[in-house]
């Protein structure tokens, strides 16, 4: 598999007119072959009329052929993991063995979606059937459930070429919850977008469904981008990046005649807390963890820990400095673009100039897009009074602040804005201690952790990546992993009064899908009688 450089529009490609671009390999530090055209507003137009006429046809498509498709997708993915990689690996400067993993990650969440498809629990169906005799009114016979949006653009993300990219998250919930999807792909791994695409539209091909299923366009800067999330056809976005980025996208979906919603996951710090006695009972195996979780990926995880709070004393300090120690013989990583290594440069060189705060570690660098540990430290009071420490710095970076107390502790807690997570390190007798800071990390984050690290998110039906604003645009009433991530491209309708054979099957009496309904206020799977 080779990536040929145009948008994929349905079946088809885009026409001539967009400008062009090229993938950069950060680790040698040079363009990579072929170019890539830019999309057009007509190539927009184009996709957005193929899915409007999808729509209706996946509303219907029963939750059994959901799965099937997100299914072969993921047979597709990993059948052709090699080249996925091979090229990834160009693209991201990821190692191969993160990367596989990555692949199969993508492959097990389509399944995961595809499989919350046909069980259909996620529709949340309810049934209230009549009582026409009911004093002193009768009581209609009235049945809801999720119904599909419409369609849906995804914004592929820069640290996760495939698990938050084309066939991401966003793109196999939106579908799993009966939605085409239009991806908008990031400019900093094309190659690797546009081979993940076409396996998608072998899959739409494969299963018979219609053309305007998915497409995928390109585009260097913010044309395309800004055009599709003003399109009147356009019924939801889903964005994984920059508090920047999220934020105006959010603005401009929420400025079109029809607003609609932007599920954007942005910032995050992350903190975490260590009290003393983690410390006491666990002191070095924190310096691993800690370190481990903090330099993954070269730090470039959405749950990177930003944020370390501790409480000062001199084994804390001790703690500080042996984790100093590693952190410093951390050898120096290629950062995922030219552009993030110049931010992660730059942000970090303000950071060192703010009032009160101390370097305290700045590991070497010899390659142009390589990073290495800073990290920081400053008190308790200094960080509650400058809002600047507060905000997310994408790399292998953190913030210590030290505190002369657990009210402090409890003040930095409380001034935290929202988080994808919060982390507290406990010993065994403190843990039942912590009912108040727990209650407030749990005000902040949509995931609290308790003695592990925030990096490696679990993907189930239980997990939570979301948060309080900025965390995400919707203030943290939806999670972007997990089987409660197709709710967001749904929305309730409510049928009263119809007879049992205008009902969708997921609502009829005899219950042909074997759903479990909430039936006059009862969860149950049965029949209606």
């Amino acid at each position: 598999m080779k990536p040929d450089g145009g948008s994929l529009i349905g079946f088809g490609s885009s026409g001539l007119g967009g400008a062009l671009f090229n993938a950069f390999d950060p680790a040698r530090d040079a363009f990579l072959e072929p170019s890539f055209q830019s999309g057009t507003v007509e190539d927009v137009e184009r996709a957005l009329q193929l899915a409007a006429a999808a729509a209706p046809v996946w509303a219907q498509l029963p939750g059994a052929q959901r799965n099937k498709f997100l299914s072969m997708v993921a047979d597709n993915l990993e059948a052709k993991a090699a080249d996925l990689v091979a090229r990834a690996m160009q693209e991201t400067a990821l190692p191969e063995a993160r990367l596989k993993g990555e692949v199969a990650r993508t492959a097990g969440q389509l399944r995961l979606y595809g499989e919350a498809a046909e069980r259909g629990d996620w529709l949340d169906a309810r049934i209230e059937t009549a009582l026409p005799g009911r004093q002193p009114l009768p009581k209609p016979d009235h049945r809801s459930m999720l119904r599909p949006l419409g369609p849906v653009v995804v914004f592929g993300s820069s640290n996760f070429p495939f698990a938050y990219s084309v066939a991401g998250g966003d793109t196999a919930s939106a579908i799993a919850a009966g939605c085409p999807v239009i991806v908008k792909a990031h400019p900093a791994h094309p190659g690797t977008s546009e081979l993940v695409g076409r396996l998608i539209l072998h899959a739409v091909r494969d299963c018979g469904l219609p053309e305007g299923t998915f497409s995928l366009l390109f585009d260097a800067g913010f044309k395309i981008g800004q055009a599709l999330v003003k399109h009147p056809l356009v019924k939801a976005v889903g964005f994984t990046g920059s508090l920047k980025g999220g934020r105006t996208l959010a603005d401009l979906a929420a400025a079109r005649p029809v607003p609609i919603p932007v599920y954007a996951e942005m910032g995050s710090i992350n903190p975490l807390f260590i009290l003393p006695g983690a410390l006491a009972e666990r002191s070095a195996a924190l310096v691993d963890g800690l370190h481990a979780s903090a330099n993954v990926g070269i730090g470039q995880f959405c749950t990177n820990p930003g944020l370390i709070v501790l409480q000062r004393s001199a084994p804390a300090e001790q703690f500080i400095k042996n984790l100093a120690a590693k952190l410093s013989a951390t050898p120096e990583g290629t950062m995922l673009t030219a552009g993030i290594h110049k931010n992660f440069v730059s942000h970090t060189a303000d950071r060192a100039h703010q009032p009160g705060v101390k370097v305290i570690v700045r590991g070497k660098i010899a390659s142009a897009c390589g990073a290495a540990p800073v990290w920081f430290e400053t008190d308790a009071l200094d960080f509650l009074s400058n809002h600047a420490l507060s905000e997310e710095i994408f790399g292998p970076s953190s913030l210590v602040v030290w505190c002369q107390d657990r009210a402090e502790m409890l003040a930095v807690a409380h001034d935290l804005a929202g988080n994808l997570t919060a982390t507290l390190h406990a010993g065994a007798t403190e843990a039942k201690e912590q009912g108040d800071l727990v209650a407030i990390l749990a005000a902040k984050a949509g995931r609290v952790i308790l003695n592990s690290y925030p990096t490696g998110l679990e993907v189930s039906p239980a997990i939570v990546h979301g948060g309080p604003y900025p965390a995400t645009s919707d203030g943290g009433r939806s999670t972007s992993v997990g089987t409660r991530a197709l709710n967001r491209w749904a929305r309730l309708v409510c049928y009263q009064s119809f007879s049992d054979d205008l009902l969708p099957p997921e609502l009829q009496n005899a219950n042909p899908l074997g759903l479990l309904r909430l039936v006059n206020g009862q969860w149950t799977d049965k029949l209606v009688s």
